[in-house]
């Protein structure tokens, strides 16, 4: 595998397929990096999941105000197209896919620190991109051999995944989040020439998609996991 490679189509339309982005490999550390290490402007996952839990006392509580923090982020027309332009990445990703998955990725990572797990650990940050699939992502990039499999498994593993193998995670989560997120926004265009109806539907997208990768971040990184590594 090179170190650029195109991932994948716009789905949807012809015009979507003409904008397959393509990431580099220092794209994808920068990405990860300023998602869960955040940014001036954007907290990181570290201090958004401090801040849950000093106000609620509470590990599950402060899961879920994570959850529902970022679920009304995503859903604030404009917010992660403006993420999308302060993550500045060499890669041509559109900025409202590049802000929800910077989101994303924030929220899954705070909510693995939140249960115990070590965010500076690249086997729980490659984990946390993971989550971006979605169930039904991993369970075919799985099929693929694209990663070595699921989040959890990649989290609680022994050794730390090669860098081909995070390339290869990188390039799976990309290539479905731009078709997922990017058709469903490409099927909005019409939507989006109604004044307030477009932004409505367009958040709408985004919030909902926020809710389901939490859920399933949520269960890939379980409470009271105990790892022992070699």
């Amino acid at each position: 595998m090179g170190v650029r490679r195109a991932i994948g189509t716009w789905a949807g339309t012809t015009a979507a397929r003409r904008a397959a982005p393509v990431m580099a490999a220092r794209g994808a550390n920068q990405f990860i990096g300023r998602a869960i290490d955040g940014f001036p402007g954007f907290p990181g996952a570290l201090e958004i999941a401090r801040r849950h839990l000093d106000r609620t006392g509470d590990v599950d509580r402060a899961v879920r105000d994570v959850t529902e923090q970022h679920i009304r982020l995503a859903g604030v027309q404009g917010f992660v197209t403006n993420i999308g332009g302060v993550v500045t990445m060499p890669v041509s990703v559109p900025a409202n896919i590049a802000g929800i998955a910077v989101l994303h990725l924030r929220m899954a990572a705070a909510i693995a620190h939140l249960r115990g797990y070590d965010i500076t650990d690249q086997r729980v940050r490659v984990a946390a991109l993971l989550t971006l699939l979605g169930k039904d992502g991993v369970e075919t990039a799985q099929r693929g051999r694209d990663i070595p499999g699921t989040p959890f498994d990649v989290a609680t593993g022994i050794n730390v995944p090669e860098p081909a193998v995070a390339e290869r995670a990188v390039t799976a989560v990309s290539t479905q989040l731009v078709a997922r997120i990017g058709g469903k926004h490409a099927t909005l265009t019409v939507a989006r020439r109604v004044p307030v109806l477009g932004g409505a539907v367009s958040a709408g997208v985004d919030a909902f998609s926020t809710y389901a990768i939490g859920r399933f971040a949520n269960r890939e990184f379980p409470p009271n996991v105990t790892v022992e590594r070699a």
